[in-house]
């Protein structure tokens, strides 16, 4: 099993175990993106994610919590052993194309980040050996900062990107007035960016949009010969997966430098403790500075 374990699980089985985890003294909360929630024990991180239903165990710990926790759980369902391919592995040739994704769109705090990476049959097998995967199944900062440049280092790897910062993000969405429509500005402009680079490339994914005609019209202005695909958990796909690790990498290290500048706690997420959080941030530096550091749309800026 080593260090890793992962496996399907529902929401009433989920819930659970969470009551299990918070009722522990063993077990500290801690925000995830895109986790419902996620908890910390001695050598062991565990989180559970709605969206794929999906249950992920990181840590020294791995084995013991399952054993523990577990006990019906399969070791083989799904561990990171050698012998298995990490989840971004490409299980077949990889034909050209730029992966693309985000980070920070759910966090009060920080940037919104996109990324953008490129690959083909020659490239999928170097992101594979790094280990790429959809940064949401990295629970180390470290990890994820060492990996993106290790991504960034690759011979003949063509990447982009776009880090939209408060103050800008939140004069995109006065502007714009939806954050999908943001959402598809940045992807579009980073696919743009890619195909400056590297013209040749035929085609581009992205993880779905709730409407898919946002990025379509979005990327339809810059008039590409780039064919656009979106697919649920386009992570699983090697590029995407490639850049959901650069897109976490900025993302953690604009939070990291902006704490330590402003002298003052920026968690992730918007759960209440982001707000006490907020407060403490406007009696430190005053309201008009918090478009510096937060995203204003959001309903925590209305309960301060």
């Amino acid at each position: 099993m080593e260090n890793q374990f992962s496996v399907e699980m529902g929401e009433s089985e989920a819930g659970q175990l969470q009551a299990k985890l918070s009722s522990s003294p063993a077990f500290c909360a801690q925000e995830r993106e895109y986790a419902l929630f996620c908890y910390r024990g001695m050598d062991v991180i565990v989180a559970w994610f709605p969206k794929r239903r999906r249950l992920l165990v990181q840590g020294k710990g791995t084995s013991e919590f399952v054993r523990l926790m577990l006990p019906g759980a399969s070791a083989a369902s799904n561990s990171s052993s050698a012998e298995s391919p990490a989840p971004g592995a490409p299980r077949e040739p990889v034909s050209p194309h730029f992966g693309v994704d985000e980070s920070g769109k759910g966090d009060y705090f920080g940037p919104l980040v996109v990324a953008g990476v490129y690959a083909d049959a020659g490239l999928a097998p170097e992101l594979s050996r790094i280990g790429c995967r959809d940064s949401k199944l990295i629970a180390d900062d470290a990890r994820i900062a060492d990996m993106a440049e290790q991504i960034k280092a690759l011979p003949g790897i063509v990447y982009e990107l776009l880090c939209i910062g408060p103050s800008r993000y939140n004069g995109l969405y006065e502007q714009m007035g939806n954050l999908n429509r943001l959402l598809a500005w940045g992807h579009a402009r980073v696919i743009a960016a890619l195909h400056a680079k590297l013209p040749s490339c035929p085609a581009a994914l992205s993880d779905q949009f709730a409407n898919e005609w946002v990025l379509r019209r979005a990327l339809a202005a810059y008039h590409l010969p780039v064919r656009l695909d979106q697919r649920p958990r386009a992570e699983q796909d090697i590029a995407v997966a490639a850049a959901s690790i650069i897109a976490r990498a900025r993302f953690v290290e604009w939070m990291q430098q902006t704490a330590r500048s402003a002298r003052c706690e920026l968690p992730l997420g918007c759960a209440p403790h982001v707000l006490t959080a907020a407060r403490k941030f406007v009696a430190a530096h005053g309201m008009s500075r918090l478009s510096e550091v937060a995203k204003l749309h959001f309903k925590l800026t209305k309960e301060l």
